[in-house]
């Protein structure tokens, strides 16, 4: 068996080798967690080596994953992050207090593990939690934010022991995974409910409240719905920040927040409930650092692609809603912007009920249909022929780079150019986007 020496060497064999949902889709989901723990098993189940808290949901688990990882480090705890996907560095992915995994820790761990991955043949992304969780627990953390990466039950991060477990949102994603009605999305999300481990609910929703109820009561784990327990007063935009005034029985505080989409309204408060929890836990997380460390989260955690601005003139927004509930979001941040002309650029993989998210969509703008270069993209002439059905009107493209040079080609400076439809859409957008820009720029 040979030894990887080099990092590109060692990402070529993950990315070749392992099966990958990003690429094949459900064939790459597993309804079972055993590879995974063979897989720690072999480490010396490093996930009980540190504590977690454990974020599942729809969709904000990662804008939450970020903002709690931003308070943690902020108060001077050594903090691990694990989130998915990455948009342009495999390393995104794995985190201590905002610095990437090193590429030397990547190679050493893909070479001890590699007699168990010729044995049980595992995803690419139960590779990259045993990754996390080893090096989360080599490092020594005092803390690690675990996001989940589907479902919940049998995602393979479901094998820590939470100081709390997380549930934002519920909405229609994964179907053909997760069940076809809210519940049913629901009940999988609540399978990271753990024994006598509180629980907050980001949202309350008539169809699934009572699921979460009663998981929680037949584990004895305390649930706190956070937008049961405070509210949004006033909510004020600019350009690259949110100022929020929240209200709860006790006050009134205003927050500032780097992170300026509408839909970090809601993260807000499912963040300020966990904190609650977290505090009456022993943790120390004032109220001042926790209004600190949320004007700074892009800086501490590195969090990138929700309602990232990266441009002006004309305005340059990526954002990575993929499904329903994100496209309902971004739609509702629309109607808040300003501009003459909106070019959207955007493409899907192949899983996605489109008929729900293509008639959220705004008619009056100018689309540029692509396809990311993945095996699981939707072909983008495909998705042109749903989008004009709908009355998208635009045209197709074979790249994300050719649908944004078009789009950079057509804006005035006074339009605005948004980048959606999915993570791996806006990873290359922001890879293209400098070039593109200054190309423009150079030729007036």
């Amino acid at each position: 068996m040979d030894v990887f020496n080099s990092y590109q060497q060692t990402l070529d064999f993950l990315y070749q080798r392992l099966p990958m949902f990003s690429h094949v889709g459900a064939a790459a989901y597993k309804k079972d967690l055993g590879n995974i723990l063979s897989l720690c098993n072999a480490l010396g189940d490093p996930q009980h080596a540190f504590k977690s808290v454990h974020i599942a949901g729809t969709n904000g688990k990662g804008s939450v994953s970020h903002m709690l990882a931003a308070v943690f480090q902020q108060a001077g705890y050594k903090t691990g992050l694990y989130t998915s996907p990455h948009l342009l560095d495999f390393r995104e992915r794995i985190r201590i207090n905002g610095q990437m995994v090193d590429e030397a820790f990547v190679v050493d761990f893909i070479n001890r593990i590699r007699p168990e991955i010729e044995k049980i043949n595992p995803s690419f992304f139960e590779i990259t939690v045993a990754m996390a969780f080893d090096y989360f627990a080599l490092l020594k953390v005092d803390i690690a934010i675990v996001e989940v990466g589907l479902g919940g039950r049998f995602d393979s991060t479901n094998l820590i022991k939470p100081e709390l477990g997380i549930i934002t949102n519920i909405s229609y994603d994964h179907q053909a995974i997760l069940g076809n009605t809210l519940p049913e999305i629901a009940a999988e999300k609540a399978g990271i409910i753990k024994e006598n481990t509180p629980v907050v609910i980001g949202e309350t929703h008539p169809e699934t409240r009572e699921v979460f109820v009663q998981v929680a009561k037949e584990r004895q784990a305390p649930v706190y719905f956070a937008d049961q327990q405070r509210e949004v007063i006033s909510a004020e935009y600019t350009t690259n920040h949110l100022q929020l005034t929240v209200k709860d029985q006790e006050k009134e505080q205003r927050y500032w927040l780097d992170l300026n989409g509408e839909y970090q309204e809601k993260n807000l408060l499912t963040l300020l409930s966990a904190i609650r929890v977290l505090q009456q836990q022993g943790w120390k997380l004032t109220d001042a650092g926790v209004r600190e460390s949320l004007q700074h989260v892009k800086r501490l955690t590195g969090l990138r692609g929700r309602w990232d601005i990266i441009a002006e003139h004309p305005l340059i927004i990526l954002d990575g809603a993929h499904n329903e509930g994100g496209i309902r979001q971004i739609t509702g941040q629309l109607a808040r912007m300003q501009y003459s002309q909106l070019h959207i650029v955007m493409g899907f993989v192949k899983d996605k009920d489109l008929n729900r998210i293509l008639d959220l969509l705004p008619k009056e703008a100018v689309y540029y249909y692509c396809k990311a270069d993945i095996p699981r993209a939707l072909d983008d002439h495909e998705l042109a022929i749903l989008g004009i059905r709908k009355g998208l009107h635009g045209e197709n493209y074979p790249s994300v780079k050719s649908a944004l040079k078009a789009a950079l080609k057509l804006a005035r400076k006074e339009d605005m150019i948004l980048v959606c439809g999915s993570f791996f859409i806006v990873g290359e957008a922001l890879g293209a986007v400098t070039t593109l820009t200054a190309e423009k720029h150079k030729t007036g």
